[in-house]
């Protein structure tokens, strides 16, 4: 990258930083959207890691998206702040959750049947277990480009992470 696409970017990020988050908050919806599709129409199981980054992914995008209302610079450094932070752990889910791929033990007992969950137990146990997951965390049933959804999510949060440092970097003087 030459020296005035990158001093664009850092510009745009200390002068800009509402619309990028903003755009954070719209392409994590994005990406929650995808994978309620893969889910629901596609018919992957959600493994109990893909619950928790899931989780990861609407803290980001409530966090980015409330950080981009604010006026107040302090506020919207705060929601930076957490962004990254939540980006940060999602990416180490994500990460775990590849290298599970990679290296799959012998005996995974990652989740549950959503039916024998049903059968096997009261309604009032049944449904926390339900957003817990069903799918097995090592498999890799979905790929694109050869890399399976763990892999991408790591690549997004990480992304996301890092432009929660370079917003945080970049910030205007207040």
């Amino acid at each position: 990258m030459n020296a005035s696409v990158s001093s664009g970017l850092f510009s745009l990020l200390g002068q800009q930083p509402r619309r990028i988050l903003g755009l954070v908050a719209a392409a994590c919806v994005a990406m929650l959207a995808f994978g309620l599709y893969l889910q629901h129409v596609v018919g992957l199981e959600p493994c109990p890691m893909c619950i928790v980054q899931r989780y990861a992914l609407v803290a980001v995008a409530v966090i980015a998206g409330i950080a981009a209302l604010l006026r107040r610079p302090v506020a919207r450094h705060t929601g930076v702040v957490l962004m990254g932070g939540f980006a940060a752990f999602g990416a180490f889910v994500a990460a775990r959750q590849s290298w599970l791929q990679w290296n799959p033990p012998e005996i995974m007992t990652c989740g549950r049947d959503f039916f024998g969950m049903i059968e096997a137990f009261p309604l009032r146990r049944a449904i926390p277990m339900i957003f817990r997951g069903s799918g097995d965390c090592s498999v890799i049933d979905w790929t694109f480009l050869g890399l399976s959804i763990a892999n991408w999510s790591f690549l997004c949060f990480s992304a996301i992470a890092l432009l929660a440092v370079a917003l945080w970097v970049k910030r205007p003087a207040a």
